[in-house]
């Protein structure tokens, strides 16, 4: 099969947080089991476009709304990612440094979309599936359904898959102009609360609509941001499959952002080293358990409850553990965070920002990785600690249900806690505390984290799956 996938995120050209890391992972494995998958996502200005050689693929021109534009399509010259990657450039409008963020974002995404369906519209053979993620390009199964220009395109078969549906990129319905001429006896499937809403389109077009884990599917019928009802009605077509990790970039034994390696043979020797390096930078003590937060300061993981609980867990056990907070988000909570700094010196650490290579050693040095998420349609954490065995506490919802099973279970190896409250989150920490002093149940525990497999292989044989059904 020839599988295009349409984006605004792919690591390592450009990622905000878990669509990037899917999105550079499922096409390589895909290709490894025989299909051809190549990803197209906007040019943004990034280090990476900057630092790597590209040849210009295809010339266009098309227009969004009375804007005529020209477009350029790009290819990485190397084949280092085990997949083709495109990207669209259109100047002034995706060359720009940010992935979101900016007032026009409706614009830049919609022109994205456009250039995207244009491009396809010239190809010579048309592709098997175009799988679209989330809502930035969610517009893509209805222009090929029903615009005009674009009707050779209208049985290639497409496939939304939705890392999280709280965000649908909404715009007042006068926008409905910037899209290529439409039949307009198909207003219907453009439309959710008297807007334009392409997620909604989308599971409405798509041939087939996935999330990302089996529980997130489910938990939409009852917490979809409005579009609770749409997922009932279109359950048919809907599945959940629980999202892989790259096990080669994601390896203990040879990632290079580790400071020391290990396997799952010397595993409780390896993460000491790295634990020891880890607590000498950030002042912390290495005879206590370290438990983490990595992720970004928001909402959805519950960062607003992480400074009550931390000091309040650190007040209760008596100084019974270390944590440090990796991330940046709400202001607000950053400046709480850093504040502890000052009351539990030793104990307690917090680095404000994020960057891979602190991302890898802190799930190399942590005994425990904190995610309180109040949503979390998939988690990719929760897989990359128990890969460097790194036992994780999660709150029970979403992909972190499906992935980790409490250690009160017959083989249970994490925590899970119900509710995103300073009392669930202590209690989590008690009990994390409890078994570093067993160090015959945290040696089982961790070796059973390693033991599970979260690797893309046996993902991708779903997604075939899918694909096979409408093909």
């Amino acid at each position: 099969m020839v599988i295009v996938h349409i984006s605004a995120e792919c690591y390592p050209m450009a990622k905000a947080g878990g669509l990037g890391d899917v999105v550079g992972a499922l096409p390589k494995y895909q290709k490894k089991m025989g299909d051809e998958a190549l990803v197209v996502l906007p040019m943004y200005k990034t280090k990476f476009l900057e630092e790597h050689e590209w040849d210009v693929h295809f010339k266009g021109n098309t227009n969004l709304g009375e804007w005529f534009f020209d477009y350029t399509i790009i290819k990485l010259k190397d084949s280092k990612l085990g997949f083709s990657l495109y990207l669209v450039d259109i100047n002034g409008l995706l060359d720009r440094p940010k992935i979101y963020g900016y007032t026009d974002d409706t614009d830049r995404f919609l022109g994205f979309q456009i250039a995207v369906v244009n491009w396809l519209s010239n190809w010579a053979k048309q592709p098997d599936i175009v799988h679209c993620h989330d809502h930035q390009a969610g517009l893509v199964p209805f222009m090929m359904k029903h615009c005009y220009a674009y009707k050779k395109l209208q049985n290639v078969k497409t496939v939304l898959t939705i890392h999280n549906a709280q965000y649908h990129g909404s715009m007042d319905w006068d926008k409905n102009t910037l899209i290529p001429k439409w039949d307009e006896w198909k207003h219907g499937l453009l439309e959710w609360n008297n807007n334009i809403n392409p997620l909604a389109t989308a599971v409405k077009c798509a041939d087939r609509v996935t999330t990302v884990s089996p529980t997130y599917m489910q938990e939409l019928k009852l917490h979809s941001n409005g579009l609770e009802s749409l997922f009932v009605n279109e359950q048919s077509k809907c599945i959940g499959i629980l999202n892989g990790i790259d096990n080669e970039l994601w390896d203990p034994a040879t990632d290079p952002m580790v400071p020391f390696h290990y396997s799952l043979n010397d595993v409780i020797e390896g993460k000491r080293k790295n634990k020891e390096a880890i607590c000498d930078k950030c002042n912390l003590n290495i005879d206590k358990p370290l438990i983490v937060f990595i992720g970004r300061l928001v909402g959805e993981k519950a960062a607003d409850v992480l400074p009550g609980a931390i000091q309040h867990a650190l007040d209760k056990t008596n100084c019974g553990a270390n944590f440090l907070m990796i991330g940046a988000g709400d202001t607000a909570v950053e400046s709480a965070l850093n504040y502890l700094v000052q009351l539990y010196p030793g104990e307690y650490n917090s680095f404000i920002g994020y960057d891979e290579k602190t991302g890898h050693e802190a799930y190399a040095a942590a005994d425990f990785l904190l995610m309180p998420s109040r949503v979390e349609p998939c988690g990719l954490n929760q897989m990359y600690s128990m890969r460097y065995g790194t036992i994780p506490m999660v709150r029970d919802t979403g992909g972190l249900h499906d992935s980790v099973l409490d250690m009160g279970e017959p083989d249970g190896f994490g925590i899970r806690f119900l509710h995103a409250t300073e009392t669930d989150i202590v209690y989590s920490i008690e009990r994390a505390i409890s078994v570093y002093k067993d160090k015959v149940q945290m040696k089982k525990m961790i070796t059973q984290c390693m033991q599970i497999d979260h690797s893309w292989e046996s993902v991708v044989k779903e997604y075939k799956n899918v694909y096979e059904s409408i093909v």
